[in-house]
């Protein structure tokens, strides 16, 4: 247990500066969401869990102002439930949910094309080794951008479990 806390500096680092594209095309990455707690979910619109939508923005839209974002990462690894296209899931995102926090471009979660954030975050060297398991996977990635709790698909994200990770991460 030691070690694995010793190690997470080097993982925060490696989130802080590793890249992503916006939904939009635009160049972005942890650094620059650095003094936000951030909840980084992978999503898909064709999947029983797709509902937890609705408590993600919820989220977004309690704790946004005191420093919290949630940030959705649309994936298609798990039974082709995310097929659409960048526009497509923006449009769905919106009416159905309204969504209002960062959507960013489709990745793969797992396997070998895996996004190196995903890599960072569940790799055997990652955070929280273990891939993962379906759509809806969540991070909590502290103000520092340093990896602080992962919670697995069905955790619903308005749980007490979740809501108290982020109120802790928001005080800290």
């Amino acid at each position: 247990l030691l070690f694995a806390s010793a190690s997470l500096p080097v993982h925060a680092a490696d989130l802080t500066s590793i890249p992503f594209q916006t939904i939009d095309g635009k160049k972005t990455s942890l650094a620059d969401y650095k003094g936000k707690v951030v909840l980084i979910v992978n999503t898909a619109s064709k999947c029983g869990l797709t509902p937890q939508y609705e408590a993600l923005e919820a989220l977004q839209k309690k704790y946004g102002e005191q420093g919290f974002t949630v940030i959705g990462f649309p994936c298609n690894d798990f039974a082709n439930q995310e097929p659409g296209s960048a526009e497509e899931i923006q449009t769905f995102c919106k009416t159905k949910f309204d969504v209002t926090f960062p959507l960013m471009e489709k990745i793969h979660v797992k396997g070998d094309d895996q996004h190196p954030l995903y890599t960072a975050l569940t790799g055997k060297d990652g955070a929280f080794p273990g891939e993962v398991k379906w759509n809806f996977g969540k991070f909590l990635i502290g103000k520092d951008g340093q990896a602080i709790i992962r919670f697995e698909p069905r955790q619903k994200p308005d749980s007490k479990e979740v809501v108290e990770a982020i109120e802790k991460a928001l005080k800290g």
